[in-house]
């Protein structure tokens, strides 16, 4: 029994301090739960989203820009992104220029905190403002800030201006392949963003992210697409034959003959690549002005007067006007309606000026026997394929169709292009009419597609770092504001300039120029600023044999079939021709607009 006694005992007394522990432990739970409770309820946090734009002095949105939001003088750290990027890097706004963040804050603190925006971007002041703008809703505070950042002359300025100028001296004037030239100066800009810009933000020009966008892939795909295009209807013999009919209207007379040339070529140029037409036409010209015994030249010239007038006329007929079209977002029909009755004038001018110029030399032609010759060419010149013409003419008006209704489908020219270069591509290819290889290799020009993305990677380089903010301020300040001024000066600078540099660089580098001059003088809404561009840049192209690539393609011809022709007679004939065209497109714009 006394044995039996002990083990109960012992049991109970187990039992005791069992729940004994489990009360106590029960106990230190809910005190704990208290004082958690109690804790949290004297620590309540409430949202509070800040948003805003960082804007440059000419109201543009700046992109990559790093922002800081101080609450009461101390950094505040956002728990999860919005719209700008966040992470290792911050808060950055986004291409516009617009950022999004939200806090955690203690409740009611905020409506008596002091807020303030940081905003800092390399080639910019570091810039804080004070947020004084709150507004209260159902989850929170929100505040707004509208940040703008001035420039200053930095490293990353200096060193992008001065790759940008020597890149420009190499493609101008030739001492390096303008593709090579421009991949360098892209290049060296980026490896210097990535590498001194690492370790002292001074130094960074631009991102990778910022020069692919940089990049105008409507303008690459447009050229790509007419590139195909002209490929596959040059195997047909159309432009060789096209020359060969110019003689036959003609019948031997020369001055006829070279104005039913300058006018093919006009045309041709307005629509297709015009370095293509002078390519496929010169060499034809150049065996017609034997047979008549007269210098190529005297036929070769006007038709590179012509082929650059002719391509001013349109969106698609030389490169300045894609660039331009493509970055204003101009139509097809607004170039036809503002340049083309400019480009007919001037074409009347030069069928007038090249009898005056060339008069003498054309009535030095002999023919003997014209029907014979024209029988010669007959033969010689025969369109090889005419299923292939036909199918790509059918395909190629298609094309323009979509191209004049742009302003109604709002479709990129660079889609129409694409569509019917894939059409006409594909059907060469059912048909076997077309080498695959052989297309690729020799009628797509890669090298110029190459060339225009690294251009307009170091444009945009030179755009992030300032420097055409400056120049833009430049040409404001010396045009006063004024309209009629601001004109004149964009005009008859982009031909000078055109004339002796290449007019694709030089137009890249004005389009963020003319953009802001745009918005900024009264009555350049009308975009009458943009036309005064694309003449400048194509008309200019005149002045000189290296003015536009269409010149040196054909005086390059001309050496190599033993007719040569000097730097400064070219310009003896061609420059006064170019001032005369540029006046004329002067007192249209003028009494235009």
């Amino acid at each position: 029994m006394d044995i039996t006694r002990k083990r109960f005992c012992t049991a109970g007394l187990l039992q005791c301090i069992l729940a004994l522990f489990i009360v106590l432990l029960i106990g230190e739970a809910v005190t704990y739960a208290s004082a958690g409770q109690g804790h949290e309820a004297g620590n309540a946090q409430e949202q509070l989203v800040v948003f805003g734009k960082i804007v440059n002095p000419h109201g543009a949105g700046v992109g990559d820009a790093k922002i800081t939001i101080f609450f009461n003088g101390k950094v505040l750290e956002p728990p999860h992104s919005g719209h700008g990027g966040h992470g290792e890097q911050g808060i950055t706004t986004e291409r516009d220029g617009t950022f999004q963040a939200e806090f955690q804050v203690p409740e009611g603190s905020s409506h008596h905190a002091t807020i303030e925006v940081e905003a800092y971007k390399p080639s910019y002041e570091r810039t804080k403002v004070e947020i004084k703008d709150l507004a209260t809703g159902k989850h929170g505070l929100a505040a707004t800030a509208h940040v703008e950042i001035k420039r200053t002359l930095g490293p990353a300025f200096w060193i992008a201006t001065v790759v940008f100028i020597l890149a420009y001296i190499l493609i101008s004037f030739e001492l390096l392949h303008r593709t090579l030239a421009a991949m360098l100066g892209a290049s060296t800009m980026l490896v210097i963003s990535y590498t001194l810009g690492s370790f002292n933000p001074e130094y960074h020009i631009l991102s990778y992210e910022s020069a692919i966008h940089a990049i105008d892939m409507n303008v690459i795909f447009l050229l790509m697409g007419m590139m195909i295009i002209v490929g596959i209807l040059k195997h047909t013999g159309v432009f060789q034959w096209c020359a060969y009919k110019c003689y036959q209207l003609a019948r031997g007379n020369v001055i006829i003959l070279s104005i039913i040339l300058m006018s093919f070529t006009a045309v041709a140029s307005a629509f297709l690549d015009n370095v293509t037409t002078m390519l496929l036409l010169t060499p034809v010209s150049i065996e017609i002005a034997l047979s008549l015994g007269i210098s190529p030249i005297a036929l070769l010239l006007p038709e590179i007067l012509a082929s650059n007038i002719g391509g001013t006329a349109t969106l698609i007929g030389d490169p300045p006007n894609i660039m331009i079209g493509s970055y204003a977002g101009l139509t097809f029909m607004d170039f036809v309606v503002n340049l083309a009755p400019v480009c007919l004038v001037s074409m009347a001018v030069l069928f007038g000026y090249t009898k005056l110029v060339y008069g003498g030399e054309y009535k030095k032609a002999t023919v003997t026997d014209i029907q014979a010759f024209i029988a010669k060419l007959r033969e010689e010149y025969q369109i090889t394929d005419g299923t292939l013409l036909t199918v790509g003419l059918i395909i190629m008006s298609m094309v323009i169709a979509m191209f004049l209704t742009h302003g109604v489908l709002h479709m990129e020219v660079s889609i129409a292009a694409l569509f019917g270069a894939a059409l006409l591509f594909t059907y060469g290819l059912v048909t076997k009419k077309i080498d695959l290889l052989e297309l690729i290799e020799k009628d797509i020009e890669w090298t110029t597609l190459l060339f225009f993305m690294f251009l307009f990677i170091l444009v945009g380089a030179v755009e992030d770092t300032g420097l055409l903010d400056i120049v833009a301020d430049w040409v404001l300040h010396l045009s006063h504001g004024n309209l009629v001024a601001s004109i004149c000066l964009i005009l008859w600078v982009s031909a000078i300039m055109s004339a002796f540099v290449d007019n694709i660089p030089f137009t890249a580098t004005m389009l963020p120029i003319v953009a802001y001059l745009t918005q900024v003088i009264p009555g350049a809404q009308s975009g009458v600023l943009w036309w005064a561009l694309a003449f400048g840049a194509c008309f200019g192209g005149n002045g000189t044999m290296i003015g536009a690539s269409a010149n040196v393609v054909t005086i390059g011809i001309a050496e190599s079939a033993g007719y040569p022709m000097k730097f400064i007679g070219f310009m003896k004939v061609a420059f006064p021709y170019m001032i005369i065209s540029v006046a004329i497109a002067n007192v249209w714009l003028l009494l235009a607009y």
